[in-house]
């Protein structure tokens, strides 16, 4: 009776953690937005104490096409030639590369894939990423990093050959990250909502593919 009680606490603590863990991001995010406010139009003649939450949106609102505006420049000529300037600030490169890992927006050669490979075993497929798509010192080789853990570090590397390696068209890094931290309790097929299939496209293919986009 004891162990059942404590059985269905359990089940509705993990259930309402998720809610609780966005509960406080929000909640976080909206405390900074306000102070940023605050720094925004403190020198302004607006009373912002008389309709806090309505500049706490427009502070938001800001913020957001801040980033839109970044995110363009961040694609130019301009930018590349500023990442070239700070790479010689230390420590930024690997801050960088470790930011980078949990963009699922990149493209190009540093696109993040999820793919399948023989990697720890001979008669299935282990899950895995490809942080890059740039070629291995190998001739015609891609890394392949299989996670044991959500630490981007916690794991093996293989170089394996482009026709080894099958990609799971539409999953992104986060989606192999609630991958790994269903502890196996999630397929991939929920994660995607997909069905399972037999005919994923190898790396080759998928090269090919993209190279006509």
């Amino acid at each position: 009776m004891f162990k059942k009680i404590i059985n269905t606490a359990l089940q509705g603590f993990f259930w309402i953690l998720p809610i609780l863990l966005i509960i406080f991001i929000a909640n976080w995010l909206f405390e900074k937005a306000e102070i940023l406010t605050h720094i925004l139009f403190s020198r302004t003649n607006a009373n912002i104490e008389e309709h806090l939450f309505l500049w706490t949106i427009i502070g938001i609102i800001i913020i957001v096409l801040a980033l839109l505006i970044i995110g363009n420049i961040a694609t130019t000529r301009l930018a590349f030639a500023f990442d070239l300037f700070i790479k010689k600030v230390p420590f930024y490169s690997t801050i960088k590369d470790i930011v980078d890992i949990f963009n699922s927006s990149k493209k190009g050669k540093n696109e993040v894939l999820v793919v399948a490979i023989k990697g720890l075993t001979q008669s299935g497929y282990n899950i895995g990423l490809m942080y890059s798509t740039k070629e291995s010192i190998i001739k015609n080789h891609y890394t392949v990093t299989l996670s044991m853990s959500p630490i981007p570090n916690g794991g093996f590397m293989f170089e394996v050959h482009q026709d080894d390696i099958l990609v799971i068209e539409g999953a992104k890094f986060n989606d192999n990250l609630n991958y790994l931290l269903s502890m196996g309790t999630k397929s991939m097929t929920e994660i995607l909502n997909q069905d399972s299939n037999n005919s994923l496209i190898s790396f080759t293919q998928w090269r090919q593919k993209h190279a006509s986009i």
